[in-house]
């Protein structure tokens, strides 16, 4: 394996660059001059490394069965934290025991800026980057670490909502449904009207996409330099079914508390734009505002096809992300 040829930016995916463009340095790097290569080999591949990212690991205290690394920005070069250090990003490698492993970094890379770029949705900052040997991984900017290293105060769901494995069960992030995560915006959340507005184009996003791991630790709340607290950006958004064979929503419960079903759902048993309305409803979004935040995500979107070709997906799972893509989107669309 060696470093791929580099036709469109792997932070943006803009076109004509060979290395991140200033808009990928600027967001996620603080516009320092940031290489696209690590200065380290995948574990197993060097002894050496490999005992650096273990200690490393020691430290991180990051949830999920992704492996994940402590990153800090040091002058203008990325190299893993020592002890004591904060670091400033998450470094995601391939992970394992999936399908298609290997185009598990490229898939999240592609989704978030999907996301951004097509949906307006806020998210972490991030890019594409590569070991030594040519091997990608995704790396995230932490949201809630300033760069002086002081931390915001940050809750994933799963805390708001009391659930630990301990209490709950190992399955504790899945078994919920949004209508009530909707209801704990309302708890936690002063300015709830807003934020919820902005949950409800996250989870139409997160069903048009496929991520089947938005649970309850895939969703954050973040304090402000007011002291209150507001949706944090939108992180760790996959599209799984590429890699697992997987239901329309991550949590068990799905959209609503009760057994409501569209004639959708009742048809063919997928969701459908009467459950979304349905969602909406509940979360006491108006119509005018509802149907304003759908519409983008009922029609076609040309840029969702480009940034997938410009993806660093390989061409058999562009296509199969393509395809997941225009099956949800008439799930969707159908009446």
């Amino acid at each position: 394996m060696s470093i791929p040829e580099i036709k469109y930016c792997p932070g943006t995916l803009a076109e004509g660059f060979d290395t991140y463009s200033k808009t990928c340095l600027k967001r996620v790097f603080n516009s320092k001059t940031v290489s696209y290569v690590l200065p380290y080999n995948p574990p197993q591949l060097s002894e050496e490394d490999a005992e650096k990212f273990i200690e490393n690991r020691k430290r991180i205290s990051f949830s999920g069965v992704q492996e994940k690394l402590s990153l800090i920005l040091d002058k203008n070069k990325l190299r893993l934290t020592k002890e004591g250090e904060q670091g400033n990003y998450i470094l995601k490698p391939i992970p394992k025991d999936l399908k298609i492993v290997d185009q598990v970094p490229a898939n999240e890379h592609l989704t978030m800026q999907i996301a951004r770029q097509v949906y307006g949705i806020h998210i972490a900052e991030n890019a594409l980057i590569f070991f030594k040997n040519g091997e990608h991984a995704y790396i995230t900017k932490r949201f809630d670490v300033n760069n002086d290293g002081t931390k915001w105060g940050k809750e994933d769901f799963a805390s708001l909502a009391g659930k630990t494995a301990e209490n709950a069960g190992t399955n504790f992030k899945y078994e919920y449904n949004y209508e009530e995560l909707a209801e704990l915006v309302r708890k936690f959340v002063p300015a709830h009207v807003i934020e919820l507005e902005k949950l409800f184009s996250l989870i139409v996003f997160n069903y048009l996409f496929s991520n089947g791991d938005a649970h309850l630790k895939n969703f954050s709340i973040l304090e402000t330099s007011n002291g209150d607290y507001i949706l944090s950006p939108a992180y760790d958004m996959v599209n799984t079914r590429i890699h697992v064979d997987d239901t329309d929503f991550a949590l068990d419960g799905g959209l609503f508390k009760d057994n409501f079903e569209s004639k959708e759902m009742k048809r063919n048993g997928h969701v459908g734009l009467e459950d979304f309305h349905e969602f909406a409803s509940r979360l006491k979004i108006k119509q005018n505002r509802r149907d304003k935040l759908l519409d983008p995500f009922l029609v076609k979107q040309q840029m969702v096809e480009n940034l997938i070709q410009r993806s660093f997906l390989n061409d058999k799972t562009k296509r199969a992300y393509l395809l997941h893509y225009q099956t949800k989107r008439n799930q969707l669309t159908a009446q």
